[in-house]
């Protein structure tokens, strides 16, 4: 036993008498038991090992092919009342649910072993961290929770013995069986409940499960906030770092600004970019009226294809050593993995993420993709070469701004200044993506994901935007400023005509300026946008960027926001009377902004 805490043990014992394992470990996190379970999972074929020259302390792992997302329509909160779930989440009534998954937990670990895996979501320690204890029957899920949460006897540091404050969280692959996949969240229990899945956004609990729906809900009633945010610093030459928290959906580069490298114009002068996290914030307003984030996680469960050289250098040398691998396709001649984007050059003796043999470029998966879409690679944050300094500190960072981002063709421009935190709130609640091709169904729809956190709130949205409104008033002329920034304006040919990538800097650099009230701004019926010489374009010549393509950039189509505003309408009127008013009133405010 790794703790005295009788409401972990009572838990634990609960749980086994359920599941009824042959064997029970506990997780202690030392290096001896974790190499040990490396080992036995490479003799059963669960791992395979990579070359280790090449990629030291690296393995490759395999789903079953029905097994490869995140599953949204099988994602569900069950609190006591509906409407605590609100209109955008699926919901089941906690009883009806547990009538539902008890008889298939009934004994579906006989033959296997239960893992107990206690983890900590922040550093061991810091004010912000909570406890989680997942207990689970697969290798693959402890070796993950490894990198990617502070795991072992340590994370009980926080918790003590008496405290019942710790995320409960059980799992199974039980039979892999999509019919009977369930990922669900009982946010007034602290419990979340995984079944017939080993996909890692399906079972490593400490991440979108508790770091996001549990948690946004703990946040709410302890007031903090819990965001599908990337946390970076901005090191100026002067050695002054200032802290930016930025929400972007899927597919629109959040690895990619977490780990951005400067411009040559910027690295010149001394300008580094530092990351603190790639994915979710936890954020406190700290003892000195300011907000505080940290990264609660201790990896980067990262996409793979796409992250080569160009798009994300730091990324590349993070996943080096001491990664898993997921889904990737592996390089039969000298056990390596490769992914579409990697380079231009797929290996030709090569096994595909389905796991067939191919030579040549036939592939049989569907897509005719040798990784998959969504394969992953899970390395740990002490590897990335840009990893902060402060990422360990138990007090967090100081955020001085927050930005929302989208993929919009035409409607957003490069970027904006909200009026206030009640009109960024608004900003944030109408962020929107046009579906790409990677997503199914038709291309170029208007998809609202307010915050980015659509599939991750884990109660009422309307319920989430009272909240942020409520954490404005508390931090008052101390907030950060808000702003949303869109990499994706094309031409009248569909072609991006920002550059993106490490030439974001420029945009963050005006976003850091505004912070510190050294940059002048326009004012827009949208908000504040910067004039188009403000940005820094020296260097981009060569790409046909001028001043007239950042006006170009700049402008706001007052008809098309028109279009926009009744979108909005269509997707507010979801909330009914759980929708805060203030949201309405900055509504009606951006069309007699548009009307003038």
């Amino acid at each position: 036993m790794l703790t005295n805490n009788k409401n972990v043990l009572a838990w634990v014992d609960e749980m086994v008498a359920l599941t009824k394992p042959d064997k029970v470990v506990w997780i202690d996190g030392s290096d001896e038991q974790l190499s040990a379970l490396r080992e036995e999972a490479i003799s059963t074929g669960e791992l395979i090992r990579l070359n280790q020259e090449k990629l030291p302390g690296c393995v490759y792992h395999r789903t079953n092919p029905n097994d490869v997302a995140r599953v949204e329509d099988r994602t569900f909160i069950c609190s006591k009342k509906k409407e605590d779930a609100g209109p955008t989440n699926n919901w089941c009534d906690p009883e009806e649910m547990k009538a539902k998954l008890m008889p298939m937990y009934d004994g579906v670990m006989k033959g296997r072993t239960m893992y107990v895996i206690p983890y900590s979501m922040g550093p061991i320690g810091s004010p912000f961290a909570k406890v989680g204890v997942e207990v689970t029957d697969s290798i693959y899920v402890v070796l993950n929770m490894d990198i990617m949460t502070r795991m072992g006897k340590q994370a009980f540091e926080n918790l003590g013995e008496t405290s019942n404050d710790f995320v409960r969280g059980l799992h199974s692959k039980a039979q892999i069986d999509p019919e009977n996949r369930y990922i669900c969240h009982f946010p007034e229990e602290n419990t979340i409940m995984s079944i017939n899945s080993g996909y890692g956004g399906n079972v490593l609990l400490g991440k979108k499960c508790f770091a996001l729906r549990i948690a946004s809900y703990q946040g709410k009633n302890e007031g903090w906030m819990a965001e599908h945010m990337l946390i970076l610093g901005v090191e100026k030459p002067n050695g002054e770092v200032k802290y930016v928290c930025a929400a972007f959906p899927s597919a629109c580069g959040k690895t990619n600004l977490a780990m951005l490298i400067p411009p040559e114009v910027y690295t010149k002068q001394g300008y580094k970019v530092w990351c603190v996290g790639d994915d979710i914030a936890w954020l406190r307003i700290g003892p000195d009226g300011r907000l505080w984030a940290i990264n609660p996680e201790n990896g980067f469960f990262g996409v793979a294809p796409g992250t080569n050289e160009k798009s994300n250098p730091n990324a590349l040398a993070t996943v080096q050593k001491n990664t898993i691998f997921t889904n990737v396709a592996l390089n039969n001649d000298d056990m390596t993995v490769w992914w579409e984007g990697l380079d231009k050059n797929p290996p030709e003796n090569a096994t595909e993420w389905t796991g067939n043999k191919v030579n040549g470029k036939e592939y049989s998966a569907q897509g005719g993709k040798l990784a998959h879409p969504n394969s992953r690679f899970t390395a740990p944050a002490v590897n990335c070469p840009c990893l902060s300094k402060e990422f360990n500190n138990p007090n967090g960072v100081p955020i001085s701004a927050i930005v929302f981002g989208g993929r919009r063709a035409k409607t957003a421009p490069l970027v904006y200044q909200s009026f206030s935190w009640q009109h960024g709130t608004f900003v944030g609640s109408t962020m929107a993506s046009e579906t790409t091709a990677a997503a199914i169904g038709a291309v170029g729809v208007v998809r609202r994901d307010p915050m980015a956190m659509l599939p991750f709130c884990g109660y009422n949205m309307g319920d989430y935007f009272a909240h942020w409104l409520e954490m404005g008033k508390k931090l008052g002329d101390k907030a950060p400023k808000i702003f949303h920034v869109n990499w994706f304006r094309t031409d009248d040919k569909g072609h991006f005509i920002w550059p993106g990538f490490g030439d974001n800097m420029r945009v963050l650099d005006w976003i850091i300026n505004r912070c510190e009230g050294t940059a002048d701004a326009v004012e827009t019926p949208i908000g504040y946008e910067p004039k188009p010489e403000d940005i820094n374009i020296s260097g981009l010549e060569s790409e046909g960027v001028t001043v007239d393509v950042v006006k170009d950039l700049l402008s706001v189509d007052k008809e098309l926001w028109k279009e926009e505003t009744k979108g909005i309408h269509e997707f507010y009127a979801k909330f009914g009377d759980r929708l805060p008013k203030e949201l309405n009133e900055e509504l009606a405010a951006l069309e007699a902004r548009l009307a003038k």
